[in-house]
């Protein structure tokens, strides 16, 4: 009896909704623009306020050489005016300097999650750490993958280095004739960029409370104590509140075990 074959299957081609589908580039490139622009935009409106401290660094007694090494080494805008401002109150050197160091140690922390999230060559880390700072970091957070994360923090930090260093050049340059800082207000460009950066990080209770505790410190501790000294203080809010939160679980726990 003869073998019966079956006819041979028909291949049609896959249709439109079950052909793979890959990424165009067109999309691909939207999404680049999207964080160049959002990356440039942080860069440029911060880094114009390095006129804001090259003016008052200048207002404050220090060089144009020194104002300007603040920038290109230090470069962490909220702790450059804190070390000024402290000196110009007639503040200790030292304190004054001790109290910039640890306002700028949030950018150590800051690191150890862009360390993680960049995941950057060994010895591309040591120059990006410098660029570790409240901008790029916020900028970086809010990407949704690791290329756009790296294309975010590059974009911002050389941006904002650029124009933060250019700026202060021009304002320590120019301080003469703004005249009196203070009168301007000029001061208090940095925090007030810096706090506005930092709100909306506030999500939790615990993170709100250590924020309001340390202003009220700082604050309250600002007429007292001398120039530089009130931001160490207002840097003891958060182990004090975890600290008293320890506390009330530990007795907590110890209630519902009776």
């Amino acid at each position: 009896m003869a073998e019966q074959t079956s006819p041979p299957a028909i291949r049609t081609p896959p249709t439109a909704s079950t052909a793979p589908t890959a990424p165009t580039a067109p999309a691909e490139d939207k999404a680049d623009s999207a964080v160049v622009r959002d990356a440039l935009a942080v860069g440029v409106a911060v880094g114009l306020s390095g006129f804001a401290f090259g003016v008052t660094s200048a207002g404050s007694g220090l060089s144009l050489l020194q104002t300007c090494a603040l920038s290109l080494l230090v470069f962490t805008g909220a702790s450059q005016f804190a070390l000024v401002g402290a000196l110009a109150a007639g503040g200790n050197p030292f304190t004054a300097a001790a109290g910039a160091f640890f306002l700028g140690v949030r950018n150590a922390f800051y690191g150890l999650r862009l360390s993680q999230l960049l995941a950057l060559p060994r010895f591309v880390r040591p120059f990006a750490a410098h660029w570790v700072i409240d901008e790029t970091t916020a900028v970086t957070l809010a990407q949704p993958s690791r290329r756009s994360a790296r294309l975010g923090f590059t974009v911002t930090g050389l941006s904002l280095y650029v124009l933060w260093n250019l700026t202060t050049l021009v304002g320590a340059l120019g301080a003469e004739a703004i005249g009196d800082t203070d009168a301007w207000g000029l001061d208090a460009a940095s925090p007030a960029v810096f706090l506005a950066l930092l709100a909306p990080m506030l999500r939790t209770g615990t993170e709100r409370a250590v924020a309001g505790l340390a202003v009220l410190l700082a604050l309250g501790l600002l007429p007292v104590l001398p120039a530089g000294v009130p931001v160490l203080v207002a840097a003891l809010a958060a182990p004090a509140l975890l600290y008293a939160q320890g506390r009330k679980a530990r007795r907590t726990a110890k209630e519902d075990a009776r």
